[in-house]
């Protein structure tokens, strides 16, 4: 498998979104690399963005410290992204500068860094009707789903339901 393809997931809550992504994380080649979680929708905007791209001393009134943001510290791993049609304009068409160049800077900062982790995004709204009313870029949303995977319910598997229990018995 291509370990640089971008993946998007879509279920309601509570389908395995994130167990999804870490299934293809952990079987691929890079799967000695991090697998970073980032819920996009539990984090301000500007809080997001250093966390995703990191910030230089100073950026701002809290940054003490430079950090490395998430797609620093992925390196050749993953970084899946729950809750993308959370995240503002802003930070879509930054997301999807990375996605297209690699490239991309620490908040306040000059120098260009580079990236080769995977993106494996999620989500449990309807993106399609969010780029209709103007929430969701398109070009970033046909960048994330080179690969889509759309999970069903657990109501719509009943098949399914004794071998999750017999998983949920073993963790």
């Amino acid at each position: 498998a291509n370990t640089r393809t971008n993946v998007l997931i879509q279920g309601e809550s509570g389908t395995g979104k994130e167990l999804v992504a870490k299934a293809i994380h952990y079987n691929s080649p890079n799967k000695g690399e991090p697998f970073i979680v980032i819920n996009c929708s539990a984090i301000t905007d500007t809080l997001l963005e250093s966390e995703l791209f990191g910030h230089v001393k100073g950026a701002f009134t809290d940054a003490v410290y430079e950090t490395k943001g998430k797609f620093e510290i992925a390196g050749k791993g993953t970084l899946f992204l729950d809750e993308i049609g959370d995240i503002s304009a802003n930070l879509q068409s930054k997301l999807l500068r990375v996605i297209e160049t690699r490239d991309f800077m620490k908040v306040g900062g000059e120098k260009i860094l580079r990236t080769e982790a995977r993106i494996i995004a999620a989500t449990n709204q309807d993106l399609k009707k969010l780029i209709e009313i103007g929430k969701l870029r398109e070009d970033l949303y046909y960048r994330l789903k080179v690969v889509e995977i759309a999970l069903p319910p657990l109501r719509d598997r009943k098949e399914d339901i004794p071998e999750l229990v017999a998983y949920l018995l073993e963790a």
